[in-house]
């Protein structure tokens, strides 16, 4: 195999999991008295967090102005970054992908007969995190399991979840209220969400038509974030970097596992899109409209643009994406074939539920032995230390600090 992605730290070989595999043995429905079906325990209910997204034009500014609060950043370049917005009528698909995710935890949960309800909240759009606990409360929940839409570890996709948590909880106590949540790991060294990326990076590489590999590159893509971020992702006694890790061990067996179900032989490279803040703050690079750019002057006639960073194909994908990246690669000459996010997808929703039921066996004191390619599973009960808020410290909720 040829690929510029580096090689991953050497361990022991793990085979594909060849189907979806439950991390805790899973309650025959078939065995439940007609009319009856199983609870969770020890959980009332499932809430499935998301970032959130504006629903309408008037929802834009006051959406950017929470996504970016304490930040210091002017409404006018607020203004500008809106206009992505305005340009698809003021509406992010986040939170209709979201609902749709939701219907199908809710279904395979039903499918393995639990009855237990799956809520949805988000973190910067209605309906907020503490409303949804508040109300899952009042009908008659206690203790609540988070799914988040976020698969990899760093502060904003793993923290900052957590700092929400622990801040909706802190608001319902001071009405009087107690409850308790927690959340299962990050998902992406489960092994449905690598398995689910390398079918359809192969099918995109089959779709896209080039028969030859010195013409053809796979490029992997996910969300940039500080470089300092990414220095302190990862456990608080770790050597960091875990963000970028982790994107480049599924880039690495994606790009593999796709070859030798092609027989050829793919070359890629993981870069970064959705770059902000300051101009002087370094960022992981290369920007995905750069490496386009070096590709067609290295002759490079197609490319396989696969969102291995993201769960749906929310706004970081249709506009830096679907827009952008696809006016620059028709720029400069290259033929793009993009690769769907996992969404919805069936094995990638049988493992998250596979998690929650990890989760579950985890609060109900039994032995689990967590599911993990490539590399090793992440703890549902973050280390101290983990992912560090870089700005101000906060309390963190589903962690040892």
């Amino acid at each position: 195999m040829s690929s510029p992605i580096a090689e991953p730290p050497e361990q022991t070989p793990r085979p594909v999991p060849s189907g979806p595999e439950p991390s805790a043995p899973v309650p025959d429905p078939g065995t439940q008295p007609v009319g009856e079906s199983l609870a969770l325990q020890p959980y009332d209910a499932v809430v499935l967090l998301s970032f959130g997204g504006p629903e309408g034009p008037d929802e834009v500014m006051p959406f950017l102005r929470r996504v970016t609060g304490g930040r210091g950043i002017p409404d006018e370049r607020l203004e500008e970054v809106a206009e992505h917005y305005f340009a698809r009528g003021g509406r992010s698909p986040i939170n209709e992908q979201t609902r749709a995710l939701q219907q199908a935890i809710r279904a395979e949960l039903r499918r393995r007969g639990y009855s237990t309800p799956v809520l949805v909240a988000n973190r910067n759009s209605e309906p907020f995190l503490a409303d949804v606990l508040r109300g899952a409360q009042d009908a008659g929940s206690q203790r609540i399991l988070v799914v988040t839409t976020s698969a990899y570890a760093s502060y904003s996709s793993c923290r900052q979840y957590r700092e929400d948590i622990a801040a909706a909880l802190a608001g319902l106590a001071d009405e009087g209220r107690s409850l308790q949540v927690d959340k299962i790991r990050q998902y992406a060294t489960h092994p449905s969400f690598a398995r689910v990326n390398i079918r359809l990076v192969t099918d995109a590489v089959r779709a896209c038509g080039q028969p030859d590999d010195d013409k053809l590159r796979v490029v992997f893509v996910t969300h940039s974030i500080p470089t300092a971020m990414d220095d302190t992702s990862g456990p608080g006694d770790g050597e960091g970097n875990l963000y970028d890790h982790q994107h480049d061990e599924i880039a690495h067996v994606v790009l593999d596992e796709a070859g030798i179900t092609l027989d050829r032989n793919l070359s890629g490279a993981l870069v970064y899109c959705s770059r902000s803040g300051r101009p002087e703050q370094p960022w992981l690079e290369p920007d995905v409209n750069d490496h386009l750019r070096r590709l067609a002057d290295d002759g490079i006639t197609d490319v396989v643009v696969a969102p291995i960073g993201f769960v749906s194909d929310h706004m970081e994908v249709v506009h830096d994406l679907d827009t952008e990246a696809a006016e620059t690669a028709a720029e400069v000459g290259l033929r793009m074939t993009r690769v769907p996010t996992v969404g919805t997808d069936a094995e990638f929703v049988m493992g998250l539920v596979d998690l929650v039921e990890e989760r579950a066996a985890e609060a109900r004191g039994e032995r689990v032995d967590p599911l993990a390619w490539p590399g090793e599973a992440m703890p549902s009960v973050c280390a101290a230390g983990c992912c560090p808020n870089l700005r101000t410290a906060k309390p963190a909720a589903c962690g040892r600090d």
